[in-house]
């Protein structure tokens, strides 16, 4: 599946994202909104996840208003999303901290 959004082109496995919708409650589609323009995310590299590819893990803001965890590998003209589930409070605590260094 392929998928635009504000420019950018995202794709993934349906199959995936409809086991992602079962499991976590969030579509692909859905986890898109993360890398909206004018969206602040953090993106940290997964380095267990990248033996055969690089990964990164972002987390931030959807519209539900849910920090959002998006497992994504980048593709040359796209970005792969892997996986999307909601963010433990670990994870939020990181998300917030980085949006603290952002207005330092």
């Amino acid at each position: 599946m392929a998928y635009d959004s504000s420019g950018v082109r995202f794709e993934w496995d349906e199959a995936k994202n409809v086991a992602n919708q079962r499991k976590h409650g969030v579509s692909f589609e859905e986890a898109c909104e993360l890398f909206g323009e004018g969206n602040e995310y953090l993106e940290v590299f997964d380095q267990e996840h990248s033996d055969d590819e690089d990964r990164f893990v972002c987390i931030g803001p959807i519209e539900r208003g849910i920090v959002l965890v998006v497992k994504t590998e980048p593709a040359e003209d796209s970005i792969r999303i892997v996986s999307a589930r909601f963010a433990t409070k670990r994870e939020s605590s990181m998300y917030t901290d980085f949006l603290r260094g952002l207005d330092e």
